[in-house]
């Protein structure tokens, strides 16, 4: 009797988690569940892309090419919103969370939040009021997609640094809440004090990252 109440318990289990993990093979956006550690060095937009398509591997994503929402700056430099392919894109939950470049980069966008903004995992992210606070998403860029102008470092030079104390990185703030100034873009808020994991969490995160399929 036990071995088959044990039997009908992992069918059950299975069965439930079928649905959510089809789900997440058609997901096209999520916010990565935790950082790569290493605070603003994410080894170039190589290493920011790399993680983004290891997370989606490990929930049955990883069939599509995946590219990390950045821009880096200086000569070369990349904007965002053309890494990210043409969309759409659905979280995993497979609400669309905006159907072109366009829409996504529009001045009264706010089709993404704190209740769409999900992890590859599709839960929420902790934001403002919470505890902890980990709202904050590297971005390096303008709300308009565009890689952050002028000679001050945005981007941790170019996601390859967390040196204590140097330059620092523009974040985006996945509740779109908690700016006193009231710049509180998705993809554009702040601007953290530093590189290293201390300086991001001082401001509300710890490194987290938008993550696109750009196919």
């Amino acid at each position: 009797m036990l071995k088959i109440t044990l039997s009908v318990a992992v069918v059950l289990t299975a069965a439930a988690a079928t649905p959510a993990l089809a789900q997440q093979a058609q997901m096209s956006f999520f916010v990565t569940s935790q950082s790569m550690g290493k605070g603003g060095d994410l080894g170039g937009l190589a290493g920011a892309d790399a993680y983004c398509q290891s997370l989606a591997q490990a929930v049955g994503a990883g069939g599509k090419t995946w590219r990390a929402y950045l821009s880096t700056q200086g000569q070369g430099g990349v904007n965002a919103k053309d890494r990210i392919g043409k969309g759409p894109w659905q979280n995993a939950k497979g609400v669309v969370i905006a159907s072109s470049v366009e829409e996504l980069h529009s001045a009264n966008f706010y089709k993404m939040n704190k209740t769409t903004n999900l992890t590859e995992k599709g839960e929420v992210v902790p934001g403002r009021g919470d505890t902890p606070n980990h709202h904050d998403a590297l971005t390096g860029t303008q709300q308009n997609g565009t890689a952050v102008e002028g000679p001050d470092d945005a981007t941790c030079s170019n996601w390859t640094s967390s040196a204590e104390g140097k330059g620092g990185a523009v974040v985006g703030h996945t509740d779109l809440v908690g700016n006193s100034q009231g710049i509180n873009f998705w993809n554009f808020s702040h601007k953290t004090p530093g590189c290293a994991p201390a300086n991001l969490e001082r401001v509300g995160g710890v490194g987290l990252l938008y993550c696109f399929a750009a196919n």
